[in-house]
């Protein structure tokens, strides 16, 4: 399962094209079609593991292998409902990395394009939780992102930017690595540690 994932992700950012027009190269789109098939498999598997110990959260769909511009995307991502509107926040399991370096990330976010007009403001809610050790902050700006430590000091001064409207909006997030050779149910454990650590966050945005 996690040699399909780390393999694709060689494969970031290269240009697919329909294997049927694309000549010489008919091979390597089709070698490039399958490797991306079997890696979002692979990660649909791992999230259906997660989720099978979490019942009351509903999977959504997994991402697809390339973007609508038909470049590759191996970082795999899929969102969990437990209640409430698809335009609300949520949990996602997010893969990350490299093939040397990588896992999967579980965060507090919201799905951009089903967002309405209170998504955002309940997405803030997660800077009115105290700091929990093993989690930390990814910001937004002007579309771009900037991982921040979680500590008191800095959940008050993005209190204050928001206020502000200087950041957009604030994701909560732990990060699990996975290490050579490491079995499924050690990673399971790692992510349930990590959703624990979580769950008061997304507890924050029901409020």
């Amino acid at each position: 399962m996690l040699n399909k994932i780390r393999d694709y992700l060689d494969f970031a950012g290269l240009q697919y094209r329909n294997p049927d027009k694309a000549g010489e190269e008919r091979e390597k789109m089709m070698a490039f079609r399958h490797k991306g098939q079997e890696a979002r498999k692979a990660f649909t598997e791992l999230a259906k593991a997660f989720q099978a110990s979490h019942l009351e959260w509903q999977l959504q769909q997994t991402s697809q292998w390339m973007n609508q511009a038909q470049r590759l995307r191996p970082h795999f991502w899929v969102y969990l409902q437990r209640d409430g509107q698809v335009t609300e926040p949520m949990l996602a399991l997010r893969l990350y990395g490299n093939p040397s370096d990588f896992g999967i990330s579980i965060e507090v976010s919201f799905i951009e394009r089903k967002k309405d007009e209170q998504t955002l403001e309940k997405q803030t809610k997660v800077l009115e939780v105290p700091v929990i050790e093993g989690i930390y902050y990814l910001v937004y700006s002007d579309g771009q992102s900037q991982r921040w430590e979680a500590n008191e000091e800095n959940r008050q001064v993005l209190v204050e930017k928001i206020g502000s409207q200087e950041i957009r909006k604030v994701l909560v997030k732990a990060d699990v690595s996975f290490i050579e050779n490491q079995s499924l149910e050690v990673i399971l454990e790692k992510l349930d540690e990590a959703y624990e650590r979580l769950l008061p966050y997304y507890q924050a945005t029901r409020g």
